[in-house]
């Protein structure tokens, strides 16, 4: 479904990614995981076209989106849920929701994927005309989620949904993502620093160290390894 080929994206006359390759098959969970500033926050803004890559190439169903708008991106079937949630704060959380599908003309679908998400996530039928801002931290993560659900993606890109949320809301959140690929099909790329519970929940996974991909396998063959553990794990 999306393939990099020796992605190489800089900011500035600073070089972050070095050459990624990493290749993502129809309904699959693939997890990057790394250290902070390895590029992998990079990584999936190179492919959503916020940060075009000055080299290489990004393939998505065949079709070569390296350099397109990220609006275009998002229209082909892409939705991004950046780091740090990035909702509309002065916007209720029906008025954000509506706002990620923005580009859809079906109303009858939106209307059913809108009770889709607000199942999915009950808090957020309750806090329907509640400004966004005005949220949990974990609230709005379910909110940016389903927010990026509502335009129906075929790949959901996640950097971070764990990130400074309770121990309980990061385990809702995982059972949701694997629900969203298992339930709706969708295709996911998951960078995460939590990177037991991102193995545990995906198929395969790539490890990035300073903008490049320094080893890749399945999420059981990683978790076993003792380089990834001592590094990632815990030891």
């Amino acid at each position: 479904m999306l393939k990099l080929e020796n992605i190489k994206t800089y900011y500035g006359n600073i070089q972050a990614l070095k050459g990624v390759d990493i290749h993502i098959g129809e309904g699959e969970i693939i997890t990057l995981i790394g250290a902070n500033g390895a590029g992998k926050t990079t990584t999936l803004m190179s492919i959503s076209g916020i940060i075009p890559p000055r080299s290489g190439k990004i393939k998505f169903l065949d079709n070569d989106i390296t350099n397109r708008a990220p609006n275009h991106i998002v229209s082909m079937g892409i939705s991004h849920v950046p780091e740090g949630r990035h909702i509309f704060p002065e916007l209720t959380v029906r008025e954000n929701l509506d706002m990620g599908a923005f580009l859809r003309k079906d109303k009858k679908n939106i209307q059913k994927d809108l009770k889709y998400v607000m199942d999915l996530f009950p808090i957020l039928k309750k806090r329907s005309r509640q400004a966004g801002g005005t949220l949990s931290g974990g609230e709005q993560q379910m909110l940016a989620i389903s927010r990026a659900l509502m335009g129906r993606p075929r790949l959901l890109l996640l950097d971070e949904p764990s990130l400074g949320l309770a121990p309980i809301i990061v385990q809702k959140i995982f059972e949701i993502i694997k629900e969203i690929n298992s339930v709706n099909k969708t295709t996911i790329f998951l960078v995460e620093q939590n990177a037991n519970q991102a193995l545990k929940i995906a198929d395969r996974g790539y490890v990035m160290e300073n903008g490049q991909i320094t080893l890749s396998d399945t999420s059981e063959s990683l978790l076993a390894n003792d380089e990834v553990k001592n590094a990632y794990l815990g030891g």
